[in-house]
C-alpha cells in the first residue's frame, strides 16, 4: 500500500471517529458490596467486551487481590497461585491492576487460575471505558475466555485493596439483570457485521456465530419472539480524495460508501468496494425477505455465501452471490433493483439508511466496533458466542412474557417440536432424539436420493446417532459412500461369475443368469447350502437307524419260532424243543 493510500484510509477513519467522539456509550452493570460495612453499597462497572457476562442473572463471590502478579500479565502457575475455591466456598472475583498487557490476557490468566470473574482496577482517574479485545494475531485464547470481566474506577479499586489489606472479607454481588432493557414480550436485536471473510480472527468469529446461532435465530423469529435486523458499517471518502485511486478502489457511488481494503493492499486481491457491494446485496436480500415475510432467510444466505463464495478461492463475486440467491428461491430481480447502480453519482437510499443507523439514538451509542450486537437498543458486551448471546436475548423479555423454554436468560431448555423431543443443554445445542427424530432434519444424519432410491443414515429404532446403512461406509453425518463389493472382492467370487456394483448393493450373474443380488452374497448362500447338506445327512442317518431296528425286530420274531433266544425265557427251560411237535 502506498503512503497516499494509508493517508486516505486514515483520514476516512479519523473523520468518522471524530464525528463519533463523545457518543460512544460504555455499557455497564451493577456491583453491590455487601461487606464490609464501610464499603457497603452499589457501584458501577464497565462490562468487558470478551468473556461471557451473565445477562439476566447475578453472581455472588468474594474479592481476592493476588500477592504477586498483580497485573495478571503472566500465568499464576509461575507464582504457584490458585484461586479455585474449596468445596463449599464462594467463587473468587480476582481484582487485578490495569496496565502492561491486554485486558484479555488478564482475563485468561485469571480464568486458568480458577477465578470466577475478573475485576480490573483502573490506574488513572477517568470515566469508565469499555475493555475490548485486541486485533493482533496470536490471541486464539480470547475465544476460550468464559468468565465475565468488568472495569472499576481507580478510587473504588483502591478502596477494595485497602479493605483487603485490613483483613476484611469483601463480599460482592455482580448484577446483570438490568444491563439490558426488557420492556415487553418481544426482543428486538441487531447484528452489525460485514461480508469480508479475510479480516482475521474477528471475521472467523462472526462466521462461527452465524453458523452456530442460525437455527436458534430462525426459530425465535418464526415464532414471533424476536425481531432481528442485520446492519453494515460503511464510511465515506473525504471530498478532496473522491477521484483518487485509493477512494475509487474502496468506495462505490463516487466515494459515498466505503470499506477498508480486505488485504490492506490496494494492488492485490479484492478491493473495499467489493466488500461494500456484497454488504449491500445482503442488506437488500434481508429487505426483500422481510417484505415477503421471510426475514430469517438472511441467515441461510450469509451462511451459504461464506461457504460457496470465499475470497481465498477467488469466488467473492456478484455472479456467485446471484447463484446463492437463486438456490434459495429468492427474487433476484427485486434484490438487484434494491442494489441499484454502484457506479452512479448519487445516494443509495439503503446504504444511506445504514449510515444514519450507525449514529446512536437514545441510550444507545454510536456503533464503532465490528462485530456489534444490540439488544433492545443497548449494545451487548461479551463473547460473540451462541450460548452467551442467547442468554442476553432471553434476558430482554419482560418478566412472565418470555417463551416457555426460557426464563430471563437463566434457563433455556430444548423444546418438543412436532412430537419429537429435543435433548441438549438448551444453550449450545439441541438435537432431536427418540422415535420420530428422523422426521426433523433427518436427525442431523446423511441422506441422499439417487435413481429414485432414497437412503438415510438415520434410524428411528435408535434414539440417537447416525450409522451408514448396509452397503455404505462413512461417518453417517457428513457422508456415506457406496461400498464396491465387486472391487473389494467381498462377494460373488465363484468361478465364471460376473459381479456388477450398484449403489448400495451389487448384482452377481453366472452364465448370463442373475443368481444373487443386494448385499446378501455368496457367503450367505454357502451357509444355506451346508445347512441343507447337514440336514440331509442327519435325516439319512435317522432313516438307516430306524430301518435297521425294524429289520432286527422282524428277524428276532422269526427266529423265536425255531429256537429260544438268549434273552427270551421259555416255560420249560429243562426240556429241549421237540421237533416232532412241528
Amino acid at each position: 500500500m502506498t503512503m497516499m493510500g494509508w493517508a486516505v484510509l486514515l483520514v476516512v477513519v479519523a473523520s468518522m471517529a471524530g464525528e463519533a467522539a463523545g457518543r460512544f456509550v460504555v455499557e455497564k452493570n451493577s456491583l453491590r458490596v455487601t461487606s464490609p460495612a464501610g464499603l457497603r453499597g452499589v457501584y458501577e462497572c464497565a462490562i468487558g467486551n470478551f468473556g461471557m457476562p451473565q445477562y439476566g442473572g447475578t453472581m455472588h463471590g468474594v474479592v481476592v487481590y493476588p500477592k504477586a502478579n498483580k497485573k495478571a500479565c503472566r500465568s499464576f502457575d509461575d507464582f504457584d497461585l490458585s484461586f479455585k475455591p474449596k468445596p463449599g466456598g464462594l467463587p473468587v472475583f480476582l481484582l487485578v491492576d490495569r496496565g502492561d498487557c491486554y485486558f484479555t490476557t488478564k482475563g485468561w490468566n485469571a480464568q486458568t487460575a480458577g477465578a470466577a470473574a475478573v475485576l480490573v482496577a483502573d490506574d488513572r482517574l477517568e470515566p469508565l471505558i469499555t475493555m475490548d479485545s485486541p486485533e493482533s494475531s496470536g490471541t486464539d485464547y480470547i475465544e476460550k475466555i468464559t468468565v465475565p470481566s468488568a472495569l472499576v474506577t481507580k478510587k473504588f479499586g483502591d478502596d477494595l485493596k485497602k479493605a483487603l489489606e485490613n483483613g476484611d472479607m469483601v463480599n460482592v454481588l455482580l448484577d446483570w439483570r438490568e444491563s439490558l432493557p426488557h420492556p415487553d414480550e418481544r426482543v428486538e436485536y441487531e447484528f452489525w457485521t460485514n461480508s469480508n471473510d479475510e479480516c482475521g480472527a474477528k471475521c472467523d468469529m462472526q462466521m462461527n456465530f452465524v453458523r452456530n446461532f442460525r437455527g436458534t435465530a430462525q426459530v425465535l423469529e418464526k415464532r414471533g419472539y424476536t425481531q432481528f435486523t442485520p446492519h453494515y458499517i460503511t464510511w465515506y471518502c473525504p471530498e478532496a480524495f473522491v477521484l483518487s485511486k485509493q477512494c475509487r478502489s474502496q468506495c462505490i457511488n463516487h466515494g459515498r460508501y466505503c470499506a477498508p481494503d480486505p488485504e490492506q493492499d490496494f494492488n492485490i486481491g479484492y478491493d473495499g468496494k467489493d466488500v461494500v457491494l456484497q454488504n449491500l446485496i445482503q442488506i437488500c436480500l434481508f429487505k426483500v425477505g422481510n417484505e415477503t415475510h421471510k426475514p430469517w432467510v438472511w441467515w441461510d444466505y450469509v451462511h451459504d455465501f461464506s461457504i460457496r463464495c470465499p475470497m481465498k478461492e477467488k469466488k467473492y463475486t456478484r455472479e456467485c452471490a446471484n447463484g446463492v440467491i437463486k438456490s434459495l428461491g429468492l427474487d433476484l430481480e427485486r434484490i438487484n433493483k434494491c442494489v441499484g447502480d454502484p457506479e452512479a453519482d448519487e445516494e443509495n437510499p439503503v446504504l444511506k439508511a445504514e449510515q444514519d443507523a450507525q449514529i446512536g439514538q437514545g441510550s444507545r451509542g454510536d456503533v464503532t466496533i465490528l462485530p456489534t450486537l444490540v439488544v433492545n437498543n443497548k449494545q451487548y458486551r461479551g463473547k460473540l458466542e451462541k450460548s452467551a448471546v442467547l442468554k442476553a436475548v432471553c434476558s430482554g423479555f419482560e418478566e412472565t412474557t418470555e417463551p416457555d423454554d426460557t426464563f430471563r436468560g437463566r434457563v433455556c431448555e430444548c423444546p418438543i417440536a412436532r412430537g419429537v423431543k429435543f435433548v441438549g443443554d438448551g444453550y449450545t445445542h439441541c438435537e432431536a432424539s427418540g422415535v420420530g427424530r428422523c422426521q426433523i432434519n433427518n436427525g442431523g444424519c446423511w441422506k441422499e436420493t439417487k435413481n429414485g432410491k432414497t437412503v438415510s443414515a438415520c434410524s428411528n429404532e435408535e434414539s440417537k446417532g447416525c450409522k451408514c446403512p448396509p452397503g455404505f461406509k462413512g461417518d453417517g453425518i457428513k457422508s456415506c459412500e457406496d461400498i464396491d463389493e465387486c472391487k473389494d472382492k467381498l462377494f460373488c467370487q465363484c468361478k465364471d461369475c460376473s459381479c456388477e456394483n450398484t449403489w448400495g448393493s451389487y448384482e452377481c450373474s453366472c452364465g448370463g443368469s442373475k443368481v444373487a443380488s443386494s448385499s446378501v452374497g455368496w457367503g450367505f448362500l454357502w451357509v444355506i447350502f451346508f445347512g441343507l447338506a447337514l440336514a440331509g445327512i442327519g435325516a439319512y442317518a435317522v432313516y438307516k437307524y430306524r430301518l435297521r431296528s425294524y429289520m432286527d425286530s422282524e428277524i428276532r420274531a422269526i427266529m423265536a419260532q425255531y429256537m429260544p433266544l438268549e434273552n427270551q425265557e421259555t416255560p420249560n427251560q429243562h426240556r429241549p424243543v421237540e421237533h416232532a411237535d412241528i
